[in-house]
């Protein structure tokens, strides 16, 4: 076994590593179950094979989660080794962080050398939405790992013209799909146009060896789903958030149109309501969104104002924390609770809003830095050696996602721009090394370097600045970013004006272009480390600077970790009453049922699956299933739509009410409703508006318990089945 030097080189990325680490791991437990929609599903998961297999969100095995299975297996597996926990469901992320960076050091390195490799690893190491992701159970950054693995066997293939290695690639890539689906393709437009550009074998032989890699891609990507639809529906779970049991609809509709914005319905497959919590929220700028008889419709041509109104009510009407809870939308006031909610266009990723505080931080000089690089290593049609098919490939996977999520008014999330964090780090790397050789160099080309570090430093102020007013911890990191970016920027400029190269000024050079990138990580690496002492929101994790304002260090998204008196007084009637059932109780839909799941080992059917509106049973299969003795009780409330409300409407006539008295402590319900409705009348005093007063007051108080993971549904009630038919 080779052994391991202790060399600078070796020394520098285990620090870097071990800063990854850091960031990561610190506090971890303060997040709980994160997605607790997932969360609940995963300990389904690890009762049985059939619900692992299936991705099972219930113990029963009735409804699926609405992703495929790969990543949730990896948190089944820790679960199972280490005991279910909020912990062991986390700690593939954290540790595929990790991962990521040390892979991302090993790429750019192989092509650029040590020192652009180690640069990269920093950027994406400290980058916000990259630790949030790392934090947090959406598997986000499961996918990346397996992204940047396949990396690792593309370049090979590339460089050597070898369709082994290119056929490995692009199964791992079908793995990534089996993880988040078409959010693994992101990386295509790159590994196809590299390798076709590629000059390591004959074009024809290039093009048989992207038609036969292809063929394995789409094998390996639809494979479980496949199997699932040859699954006769009554030996397996109905397919989540699908329009019609089937997989290969999910991966189209919601995993696909939906993400496109090019769906009939973006609020929920299969019906009316609105997708609540968990990952499948809307976010469609132009789409009226409902929830019950709540409705309302948010408008990209909205000022920020009125799109931060709208977005609050959209935020507590779906059970996501008002204003400032959960690293969105505290005092800072930035723009959006989801990512199509923000203003379209190419500045959408720089202006003041929740997307901005995640990725921005080093993107001018990756850009700058693909120019740079491009220039000198004289970039074109013909890809003849590792730097320029490096080049390439990043400035490929990076600009596609740039323009998509700067434009998309689809379905998609903050942390979904974890999908930008290599790229960006790989080109920043890149581009520094450059510049810096350029600069060494003299000529115009010497006036990079300066140029673009000045111009990231602005970027970063200007982000910065966002946040100055409501977060001390920004005055100081604008005062670090002016010392030791600007001000050392402005001197290397003024050094090269002198055109002296002496070797005392070349030191001076290295240690002003080295206090220049680190003003640069200030900012990113306090926003991400602000995640070891602030709650994440669950369903829409995100870091930085937000973490810090001064009404956005809530607790972020509502945690059922702990059943409340008036959950853990149900259970235990369940459990006494309801036993011998399949499903001891009956609620209108996942969003209601994750928290049973957790806090308890009742069994749970969320009859219309994520959202409530999932067109699962019809009215006769339910009464047939209540004929059975399957079912028992039924919770009323929550969100639904088409025939789950029929369903309930049935119950409620047929039923038999229980008294509250049996299930609930009315006592402490009445104090925790009260509790609640200050905390949003706290935090919406912040506002400028007096109408996001009223209108966050009225909907939070209506809302926050309606199917909420934070609670059941205030207005709901019980009904015992038995004997509901004769």
């Amino acid at each position: 076994m080779k052994k391991i030097k202790f060399t600078k080189e070796t020394l520098s990325v285990a620090m870097v590593l071990i800063l990854s680490a850091i960031l990561n791991f610190v506090n971890l437990s303060i997040e709980g179950y994160a997605n607790e929609y997932y969360a609940a599903g995963v300990k389904s998961m690890t009762l049985s094979l059939n619900n692992f297999f299936f991705v099972a969100f219930d113990p029963a095995g009735f409804v699926t989660i609405d992703k495929p299975p790969l990543g949730f297996w990896m948190q089944a597996i820790s679960a199972k080794i280490f005991g279910f926990s909020g912990w062991s469901i986390l700690l593939p992320e954290a540790l595929a962080g990790v991962i990521s960076v040390g892979l991302i050091y090993y790429l750019v390195k192989r092509s650029f050398g040590h020192i652009a490799g180690l640069i990269s690893a920093l950027c994406l190491a400290v980058t916000p939405v990259f630790v949030a992701a790392s934090r947090n159970n959406t598997v986000d950054n499961l996918l990346v790992v397996t992204l940047l693995l396949a990396c690792t066997a593309f370049f090979k293939a590339a460089e050597k013209g070898k369709v082994k290695l290119l056929i490995l690639s692009l199964a791992l890539v079908g793995i990534g799909f089996n993880i988040k689906m078409l959010q693994a393709y992101m990386i295509g437009p790159a590994i196809y146009l590299t390798y076709l550009l590629s000059t390591a074998v004959p074009t024809k032989k290039r093009i048989k060896h992207l038609v036969l890699t292809t063929v394995v891609l789409i094998a390996v990507s639809f494979s479980w789903a496949v199997v699932v639809d040859l699954v006769p529906a009554s030996s397996r779970p109905y397919v989540g958030s699908s329009t019609n049991n089937s997989e290969i609809e999910l991966i189209v509709g919601h995993n696909g149109l939906e993400r496109l914005g090019l769906s009939s319905s973006s609020s929920t497959p299969g019906g009316g309501g609105q997708r609540p919590t968990g990952e499948g929220a809307p976010t469609n700028n132009t789409s009226s969104n409902t929830t019950g008889d709540n409705k309302q419709s948010v408008s990209s041509s909205q000022t920020t104002g009125n799109t931060q109104n709208s977005n609050s009510q959209a935020s507590s009407q779906m059970g996501n924390p008002p204003s400032g809870e959960g690293g969105f939308g505290g005092s800072s006031q930035l723009q959006g609770s989801f990512g199509g909610q923000t203003t379209a266009g190419f500045t959408r990723l720089f202006s003041k809003n929740m997307l901005s505080d995640q990725i921005v931080w080093f993107l001018p000089l990756a850009l700058i830095g693909f120019i740079a690089a491009a220039i000198k290593e004289k970039l074109n049609f013909k890809l003849d050696n590792k730097k320029k098919l490096s080049i390439l490939f990043w400035i490929v996977w990076l600009l596609p996602e740039f323009i998509y999520f700067s434009f998309t008014t689809g379905l998609f999330h903050p942390y979904y721009l974890t999908m930008l964090a290599p790229p960006i780090a790989a080109l920043t790397g890149i581009g520094i090394t450059t510049m810096w050789e350029m600069y060494k160099e003299g000529g115009w080309k010497s006036w990079l370097l300066p140029a673009a570090l000045l111009i990231n430093g602005a970027v970063q102020a200007l982000e910065v600045s966002y946040f100055y007013s409501s977060s001390n911890a920004a005055k100081f990191v604008m005062i670090a970013l002016i010392i030791l970016c600007f001000v050392s920027s402005i001197i290397l400029a003024l050094v090269k004006l002198l055109n002296d190269k002496a070797e005392k000024m070349n030191t001076l050079k290295k240690i002003l272009v080295s206090a220049a990138f680190i003003g640069l990580l200030i900012a990113p690496t306090v926003g991400s480390a602000a995640t070891w002492f602030t709650k994440l929101n669950g369903t829409i994790p995100a870091a930085g600077l937000e973490l810090l304002s001064s009404s956005g260090s809530g607790m972020g998204g509502m945690s059922m970790g702990t059943a409340n008196n008036k959950d853990s007084k149900l259970i235990k009637f369940l459990e006494t009453n309801a036993s011998s059932a399949k499903y001891q109780l009956v609620v209108s839909s996942a969003n209601s049922a994750g928290q049973y799941i957790l806090n308890s080992d009742i069994s749970v059917m969320a009859l219309g699956g994520f959202s409530g509106s999932d067109k699962i049973l019809t009215l006769d299969q339910f009464k047939e299933m209540v004929k059975k003795g399957e079912v028992r009780y039924v919770m009323t409330g929550g969100q639904g739509g088409g025939q789950s409300d029929d369903i309930m409407t049935w119950v409620k006539a047929n039923g038999k009410l229980v008294d509250s008295s049996e299930y609930t402590d009315t006592t402490s319900q009445n104090a925790q409703l009260d509790n609640d409705n200050n905390q949003n009348n706290n935090s919406n005093g912040s506002n400028d508006a007096q109408t996001n007063n009223n209108d966050n007051n009225s909907t939070d108080s209506q809302n926050t318990h309606n199917g909420g993971f934070g609670g059941r549904d205030s207005s709901g009630q019980l009904y015992d089945l038995q004997g509901a038919i004769k």
